[in-house]
């Protein structure tokens, strides 16, 4: 279960979370070094960079036929490309772009790379 935040304002919000004195530690050098002004420059630092590492795909909500007109067109313009490549970009389930892939292989309108 995940920290409650909510945008209070400009200012922010005060978020707990418990370190190790290890980490302490590391992040006191760091400060100490010149790297960051104190220990919270450092948080909101990590915090900023983790959210930008971590992608969250919002899934499309469309019905299958306008899914599989997606899917083709995807694989049509890429020529080769994963199952997982088409769900991130076109924003699909990925269950739904492999059961659609399977349906254009029987259909004879993509050919499956072994």
């Amino acid at each position: 279960m995940g920290a409650d935040i909510s945008l209070m304002s400009i200012s922010g919000k005060v978020v707990g979370a418990k370190l190790t004195p290890n980490e302490i530690g590391q992040i006191n050098r760091l400060v100490e070094a010149g790297l960051y002004l104190n220990p919270s420059d450092f948080i909101r630092d990590a915090v900023r960079e983790k959210l930008a590492a971590i992608k969250v795909i919002q899934y499309s909500d469309v019905d299958y036929e306008t899914a599989k007109k997606e899917v083709a067109g995807y694989f049509q313009m890429k020529g080769e490309a994963y199952a997982s490549g088409a769900s991130t970009e076109l924003e699909l389930d990925y269950d739904l772009v492999c059961r659609i892939m399977d349906d254009l292989e029987k259909e004879g309108k993509m050919e499956a790379v072994r």
